[in-house]
């Protein structure tokens, strides 16, 4: 019968999270080494099973809090496995979840707690089950949002220049932009606040550093407008 809740089957819902963090070597993500079978020692993506009184955006907030020590961190649902046999002991189904956040503000002790190490993305092990994929549908997500979208500032510190502003497009989007094109349609947006304070460390006379105004952001996204990277 259809409200027959007893004769169904009842499978696990896990949460794996894809974690994008960037710093001055680029784009990196955040791994962990299993201490429990199956796979014990093997790499994969920090992750979790949903509880019982959670929705899933709830299980992924708590998931990285857990491992990381931050609140508020931007994050976006992915997509699901469904594959039967993609967990060896249970029949498991998991939501993967990217999300991004700056390398200096997360807590180390945690990281190194629970066995976790920054990859850069181009050099990142092997990971156990469907792992693989769900990184590389997470690239692909990452890099189609950042060319129609300004996102990622969540990567940078609150203070940034224009130049590590463009190293970190660069990075996302593994290739090279034009800069002058990339500040003009960066200013066009009116999205940043340029300060009157200077990073003195990137040459003699100093580079203006630039805060990100949420509020212009978010009022560009309800008119829909597009960054064409």
């Amino acid at each position: 019968m259809l409200n027959s809740y007893s004769s169904a089957d009842k499978v696990l819902l896990a949460v794996d999270c894809i974690i994008f963090g960037f710093d001055h070597e680029g784009l990196k993500i955040l791994l962990i080494k299993r201490d429990f079978e199956p796979e014990r020692g093997k790499w994969s993506l920090i992750g979790g099973f949903l509880k019982r009184d959670e929705v899933l955006d709830n299980a992924a907030i708590r998931i990285l809090h857990t491992y990381t020590g931050l609140h508020d961190i931007y994050m976006e649902q992915l997509h699901a496995y469904s594959e039967i046999d993609r967990d060896p002991v249970e029949r498991t189904i998991s939501v993967s979840y990217y999300a991004l956040i700056n390398i200096e503000n997360h807590n180390t002790e945690l990281i190194q707690n629970y066995h976790a190490q920054w990859f850069s993305i181009t050099d990142a092990p092997n990971l156990i089950f469907d792992h693989n994929e769900m990184v590389d549908y997470a690239i692909k997500r990452l890099r189609y949002r950042t060319s129609i979208k300004p996102i990622g500032f969540e990567l940078l510190p609150e203070k940034f220049t224009m130049r590590q502003l463009l190293e970190l497009y660069e990075a996302i989007l593994s290739k090279e932009l034009d800069k002058r094109n990339f500040i003009s349609k960066i200013n066009s947006l009116e999205i940043l606040n340029k300060l009157e304070e200077k990073d003195m460390q990137s040459s003699r006379k100093g580079s203006y550093l630039y805060t990100f105004n949420k509020e212009k952001y978010e009022e560009k996204l309800l008119n829909d407008f597009v960054l064409n990277l």
